[in-house]
């Protein structure tokens, strides 16, 4: 789900639905590998043969546009990524956000 914090009322697009899915796994617990092996395993072993080059696309366009950021290790997310934006006090995740040096724009 997208959201703008500013504005928290305000319908945003869904993601494409493989961006999507990779931004739900990026929660700071799980790796690339459990990503392939997720996605293979819901094509039922009859994956496309071109499964890995395209998520390997769409890790690099997230990680271009800093939407993710790939760690070496495992790490908790902050408070305003770690809940969907519907759950979110978007007050408390707006302070949070200020609070780390995190500025839109």
């Amino acid at each position: 789900m997208l959201v703008d914090l500013h504005n928290p009322e305000k319908e945003e697009p869904p993601l494409e639905s493989w961006l999507g899915l990779v931004v739900s796994l990026a929660d700071g617990q799980h790796t690339l590998q459990q990503l392939l092996d997720y996605m293979t395993e819901h094509y039922a072993g009859k994956s496309p043969e071109n499964l890995e080059q395209t998520i390997e696309s769409v890790l690099g366009r997230l990680t271009e546009t800093e939407v993710i950021k790939l760690a070496d290790e495992a790490f908790s997310l902050p408070y305003y990524l770690s809940r969907s934006a519907d759950k979110l006090n978007i007050d408390m995740a707006k302070q949070a956000m200020s609070d780390d040096g995190y500025h839109q724009g």
